[in-house]
């Protein structure tokens, strides 16, 4: 039977409550199981630590041994003249250095001599050196430091003048004259290239052990005669400069400058410049330009001077 199109309508009409809907709405239940959660604490654990086995070494050594050797020869019918030589040289110089700061400590022994022997003629030395220096500082700024120094040279070998015709002539031997310099001041060191010492409170001992000498040196190197000992106070300056210039080309230079108080003239200073300039051509071969200027009125009234080319062996270390 077909139903009334009007009994449709009213089934369609019909008003549902959502509130009952949303009253009876299914949702998800909660977890059942209860869930504790601790907070993180982090500690602190000591674990073993191997150290490596080093040690600081505050010393630092240098060495440098040179052996220089020059010879000519001539047949005795030379027509162009000539006579034959045999020149022979060797140098030593070793350095050490203690640096931990504040405190600085710096040694130098320098051993310098050579000999030329003519044919016919008494064999003559040509260098002869033996300076031997320290140094203790303790720094007060950046660039500056208080230092004492201690500073002995002197000579190896006797040394001759030789006249014209006539039989040599004594004029110096070791520790005739010998020089021991104490000094304290100021030390300016902006680098590792240069440092000036300003030695404020100086003393100096010249040494002429040897009276032989008075016929070659009539003033004795400022020593009087019957003394052997001459002390002075002074104020000193000691400039040194060490570069490498060039590759494989190195240059080194001290000056020093000693002013005697009470003798305040400019002429009484004392003055003494060495230059060397080593050209390295291999691990073992170099070329070496020595020069030294000395003004010391004790010595001589004028200035004196040397200068030497050498080319020889030599070995550095390190």
């Amino acid at each position: 039977m077909a139903q009334n199109p009007d009994s449709l309508k009213k089934a369609d009409s019909l008003k549902i409550d959502t509130n009952l809907l949303n009253r009876y709405r299914i949702t998800p239940r909660q977890n059942s199981i209860p869930v504790r959660t601790r907070p993180q604490m982090v500690r602190e654990e000591q674990l073993p630590v191997t150290l490596l086995d080093y040690k600081a070494n505050y010393w630092h050594k240098w060495i440098n041994i040179g052996i220089n050797l020059n010879q000519t020869s001539f047949s005795t019918n030379w027509s162009n003249g000539g006579v034959s030589s045999l020149a022979l040289g060797g140098n030593f110089e070793y350095r050490t250095e203690y640096n931990k700061a504040p405190f600085d400590y710096t040694s130098q022994l320098l051993m310098v001599y050579g000999r030329l022997s003519n044919r016919g003629q008494i064999a003559r030395k040509t260098n002869d050196r033996l300076f031997f220096d320290n140094k203790f500082g303790t720094r007060l700024a950046k660039n500056w430091q208080f230092f004492g120094s201690v500073t002995v040279e002197t000579q190896f070998d006797k040394g001759y003048n030789y006249p014209n015709n006539a039989l040599p002539i004594l004029i110096s031997s070791m520790f005739s004259p010998g020089y021991v310099t104490e000094s304290i001041g100021f030390e300016y060191k902006p680098n590792n290239v240069f440092n000036l010492r300003i030695g404020t409170g100086t003393a100096r001992q010249t040494f002429v052990l040897d009276t032989a000498i008075y016929r070659g040196q009539p003033n004795n190197y400022g020593v009087d005669r019957g003394k052997r000992v001459k002390n002075e106070l002074a104020f000193q300056l000691v400039a040194h400069y060490e570069k490498d210039i060039m590759q494989n080309m190195h240059l080194s230079a001290n000056y020093v400058a000693f002013l005697p108080y009470g003798r305040g003239l400019v002429e009484n200073i004392d003055h003494r410049l060495d230059m060397n300039l080593r050209a390295q051509v291999n691990k073992l071969i170099n070329v070496n330009l020595t020069g030294t200027v000395l003004y010391d009125k004790d010595q001589q009234p004028k200035p004196q001077y040397t200068e030497g080319i050498a080319m020889g062996l030599s070995y550095h270390f390190p």
